[in-house]
């Protein structure tokens, strides 16, 4: 027979061994999406979550890039189609298509499209690229893989930071 355990008891066991995953784990890890086209890399402590789009609201008088509020879980949450707002284009909604809420650390209840996962990649399996490095406040190191495929870094807290993806409005 099964030893019973307390509830409080399980849930300390399972953050002990959260804990040691987390301290353990590669910390090269970054998290690969499609932008527009690009490839882009995100820390993943940028991250706080990653979901299906979700019904998206408009909101009139805003740039074209600012696509409205989405109510996720009874919070509503801002979303803005980064490739429209680097200039790749608008977002075309596919299966694919992912909305990325960005850890509250930076900026609450704020989330960006992104046109497709690419899971997670390693810094170590990537060589830097020193010509693509640096094209925006936003886009810290540039890298190329085995293929010769290149990515770039997004810094979340750059992009958040900058007064043109603040203002929202048109006014």
């Amino acid at each position: 027979m099964a030893k019973r355990i307390s509830l409080r008891d399980y849930q300390e066991g399972v953050m002990a061994r959260l804990k040691n995953v987390a301290a353990t784990a590669q910390v090269d890890a970054r998290l690969g999406v499609k932008i527009g086209g690009e490839n882009w890399l995100l820390d993943l402590s940028d991250v706080a979550e990653v979901m299906p789009l979700p019904a998206i609201s408009s909101v009139p008088l805003v740039h074209s890039w600012f696509k409205g509020v989405a109510n996720v879980r009874g919070n509503l949450v801002s979303v803005s189609d980064l490739a429209a707002f680097m200039g790749l284009g608008s977002l075309v909604a596919a299966p694919a298509a992912r909305l990325l809420l960005i850890h509250s650390r930076h900026i609450l209840h704020s989330a960006i499209l992104v046109d497709r996962m690419l899971g997670l990649k390693h810094l170590a399996d990537l060589k830097p690229d020193p010509a693509l490095s640096h094209q925006s406040a936003w886009a810290l190191d540039a890298y190329r893989d085995a293929a010769g495929v290149s990515w770039r870094s997004l810094d979340i807290k750059a992009l958040v930071s900058q007064p043109a993806f603040l203002q929202t409005g048109q006014i």
